[in-house]
């Protein structure tokens, strides 16, 4: 097995599963390019005793072509190539059956399984009756199927309403990394980049590995971004549109309302966004809204905003490889030197400063085990003024069980953040606003996020709790 970049706890899980001596049918999904089929083929490397993918854009025949294969490719010696799904059940039914009894774990691995329901192919009905009929009464059958296309797997596998009704043993989600997995994947591929760096190409890139896979040692991460993004055939100014046309059917909706999401920091209402998309407010917006949400682009959060319903959720775009490609390649450019360009100049830095609040967003889980309360139920949001002109931001407020808010000022800068009379003021007028039109009752504690701390001057106390970047990383 290949030295695997994180995935700690889905390693654990998934030889869990490979020793728990029941039949198991596990559903792992996540976005495109986030490394599910190499964590289950290096996992299991050389104990499939069948293994097939399913091609992106194909048709049925050419889907069943790719599956007869792999059965020949496993021993198959059946007279009769199978012509529909059914059929190709069994076959693999008949290869399984010369190994049942004999004590051995039976590993399965179905990828893109999505791209084999083609329309009217039958193939869903008689993957369920394999499974049903017969896999799951044999202890032996480990069965793993993939996809990038996240809507498909959770409504026809996870939350199936027809024949693999909670038939699911194990559902896994694969995220994407975090800063410290991404640190970790570029130490062992020889880059000597700081964390500074690191965190820039976070920003851009996101924890996704196949895009930090892309990266170049030997170059500059300018030089790196203009190739990868800004080049005329740039990996990843192209990847945009593959990336929603792979995870979704009628990909035009989806990426309607992540350019909606995108206009706008602090997110919008459902309500909001049917609004700005033009279109109904009403179940079909909300299985998009949820979909996106499943494959790691979006979140939804509650506010003590009081003009917003409670039970209405604010949505925001979380994604940073879709926010960087809707702010700088969206509109295109003929610059193929962009970024190295933007070097230094407000809008790379304003870019930067607003990304480190994405990815604090990301990092809850680190900045609560560093102030403490990682084992406290807590509430995370933005916050803007409806009432104060200009109206007050903050840029990510904690709620927490034990009666205390960390009301947290996230400050991007190369250098130690120096808080000055004039800035120790406007985080006071903000707290104050917060309180005032939130009408929330409970301790308030400032918080400052920066890159490389702040410096002691005499506003400085302003911040109860201090977090750099590095906290970032654990």
């Amino acid at each position: 097995m290949e030295t695997i970049i994180g995935r700690k706890d889905e390693i654990r899980q998934l030889t869990d599963y490979y020793n728990s001596g029941r039949a198991e049918l596990i559903a792992l999904y996540g976005r495109r390019r986030i490394g599910k089929t190499y964590l289950v083929r290096n996992v299991f490397r050389d104990r499939f005793c069948f293994e097939m993918s399913g091609s992106i854009g194909a048709g049925s025949e050419a889907q069943m072509s790719n599956f007869v294969h792999a059965l020949h490719d496993y021993g198959y010696t059946g007279d009769d190539s199978p012509k529909t799904w059914t059929d190709a059940f069994f076959a693999l039914r008949a290869l399984l059956k010369e190994r049942i009894g004999k004590g051995e774990r039976l590993v399965l691995f179905i990828d893109e399984l999505p791209c084999l329901d083609t329309p009217k192919s039958g193939f869903l009905q008689a993957f369920e009756h394999f499974w049903n009929s017969w896999a799951s009464d044999h202890s032996e059958i480990m069965l793993i199927v993939c996809g990038s296309a996240t809507s498909w797997m959770v409504s026809n596998l996870i939350d199936s309403h027809g024949g693999l009704h909670n038939r699911i043993t194990h559902e896994m989600h694969l995220a994407p990394f975090t800063l410290a997995e991404t640190e970790e994947m570029l130490l062992a591929g020889g880059f000597a980049w700081p964390r500074l760096l690191i965190l820039q190409a976070y920003t851009i890139m996101g924890g996704v590995p196949y895009y930090l896979g892309l990266l170049e040692k030997d170059k500059s991460l300018e030089a790196n971004i203009d190739r990868l993004f800004f080049a005329e055939r740039g990996e990843l100014k192209r990847e945009y549109q593959r990336l929603y046309a792979s995870l979704f059917k009628n990909s035009e909706t989806y990426m309607k309302v992540i350019e909606a999401l995108a206009s706008c920091k602090q997110g919008l209402t459902r309500k909001q966004i049917a609004e700005r998309i033009k279109t109904a407010s009403g179940g079909s917006l909300t299985k998009v809204i949820k979909e996106l949400v499943n494959c790691d682009f979006v979140r939804g959060y509650n506010t003590r905003e009081r003009k917003i319903k409670q039970k209405d959720q604010i949505y925001q775009l979380t994604d940073l490889y879709t926010l960087f490609y809707m702010q700088f390649c969206h509109k295109a450019t003929t610059d193929e030197h962009y970024w190295t360009n933007m070097m230094g100049k407000p809008l790379q830095n304003t870019w930067y400063g607003l990304s480190l609040e994405r990815v604090c967003m990301l990092h809850i889980q680190q900045i609560k085990k560093r102030l403490g309360i990682d084992r406290i139920h807590t509430e995370y949001y933005s916050w803007r003024s409806r009432e104060s002109v200009p109206a007050a931001q903050i840029d990510l407020i904690i709620e927490r069980a034990d009666n205390l808010t960390n009301v947290c000022e996230i400050k991007y800068s190369q250098l130690p953040y120096t808080i000055t009379k004039e800035e120790e003021s406007r985080i006071r007028n903000r707290i104050a606003d917060f309180v005032s039109e939130t009408g929330i009752r409970t301790g308030i504690l400032p918080t400052m996020i920066t890159t490389f701390g702040i410096r002691h001057n005499a506003y400085s106390s302003i911040a109860q709790a201090s977090l750099t970047m590095d906290d970032l990383f654990e």
